[in-house]
């Protein structure tokens, strides 16, 4: 969807077409009517041609059993989750997929993401780490990485503290609340003695 992403695509489709003719390769990215899109699919799905060249629309519902190479480039530029999405298009026909990723920027970081990547075939651990790297997001925001605005714990650190928090508040629902009194109380004087200063 962003133009960036689709000029590139068509700068790489020229080069291989100019490398391995027309015939066969092909261009997929989000701004083509969904018929051309549907249209390309099948030719690849089909074998008429034997590379698609695609933004990250690919990530999603694209099944060709045949495909067991990728290459993605500028692969610093996607979260973990998206890339281990992206190389899960591959390799599904009983064959074994070749997933290159090509970091263009990002120094060191986007180099032990891309190792990180490289390791561990485990979505949940990809998107823990993931997660760990670019953070929740803002939950009552737009953002879907980086820290909320409004903080209330550190996740994944604080997971432990979190799952104690529920356990002690599913035993206030179930009647342990006596046990809490003291600190019922105690609040209740820190609001007094707050309003009354």
């Amino acid at each position: 969807k962003d133009p960036a992403d689709e000029a590139s695509v068509k700068r790489t489709y020229e080069q291989l077409c100019g490398v391995i003719g027309r015939a066969r390769v092909a261009l997929l990215h989000g701004r083509m009517k969904e018929g051309e899109k549907l249209q390309v699919l099948d030719l690849f799905r089909t074998g008429k041609i034997s590379v698609l060249v695609a933004t990250t629309v690919v990530e999603v519902g694209v099944d060709v059993p045949e495909a067991n190479w990728m290459v993605i480039d500028h692969a610093d530029r996607l979260g973990l989750s998206q890339l281990h999405q992206l190389r899960g298009r591959i390799g599904r026909g009983g064959k074994s997929g070749n997933c290159v990723l090509i970091q263009r920027a990002g120094g060191l970081p986007a180099k032990d993401r891309l190792e990180f990547l490289a390791k561990h075939r485990d979505g949940f651990k990809v998107a823990e780490e993931d997660f760990r790297l670019r953070g929740p997001g803002d939950i009552l925001g737009a953002d879907q990485s980086g820290l909320p605005r409004f903080q209330h714990a550190r996740l994944p650190s604080d997971l432990p503290l979190l799952q104690k928090a529920q356990e002690d508040a599913l035993k206030l629902l179930q009647g342990g609340w006596v046990a809490w009194s003291g600190l019922v109380e105690a609040e209740s004087r820190a609001r007094a003695d707050f309003a009354a200063n």
